[in-house]
């Protein structure tokens, strides 16, 4: 199966979103940070996206979806992978993102459990945050390497 990872783009807005309102994600906010989203297309078809939500201090790790009959073959880990390698290519250290039903998942990419309190202020801006995500979801972080 050939999948080509690509930025988003105004037309993929739909099809994500239906992919969110399948799996039961949030939709709030996708359509504001659409153009820090990647999709993975096969055929024409959207089969998965993943995005950020960039601020001063960071950014939110959002809306990783994958088509149902997609699911298990790496799209997840490869969307994951490029946005935080985009992060860390755009100065942006710091990673966090909410989960109700995946926080055994991310651990592999570097993702650690935080206390929500531990959120810099300025997250408390995002939709996810503000009751998209339920205040029962799990904060993680990943904060890059130092380099040199």
């Amino acid at each position: 199966m050939t999948v080509t990872l690509r930025p988003a783009r105004p037309e993929d807005l739909d099809p994500v979103e239906a992919l969110l309102t399948s799996a039961g994600l949030p939709l709030q906010g996708v359509a504001r940070h659409l153009p820090a989203f990647l999709v993975a297309e096969h055929e024409g078809a959207i089969v998965g996206a993943a995005g950020l939500e960039v601020y001063a201090t960071g950014a939110l790790l959002r809306s990783v979806v994958i088509a149902p009959a997609r699911k298990g073959q790496g799209l997840g880990a490869k969307l994951i992978h490029r946005l935080v390698q985009k992060a860390e290519a755009e100065g942006i250290g710091t990673v966090f993102l909410l989960t109700t039903t995946a926080e055994d998942y991310f651990p592999r990419f570097g993702f650690t459990r935080i206390e929500r309190a531990n959120l810099p202020p300025e997250f408390q801006a995002s939709e996810e945050l503000r009751g998209a995500c339920p205040a029962s979801a799990v904060v993680m972080r990943r904060t890059a390497p130092p380099v040199g």
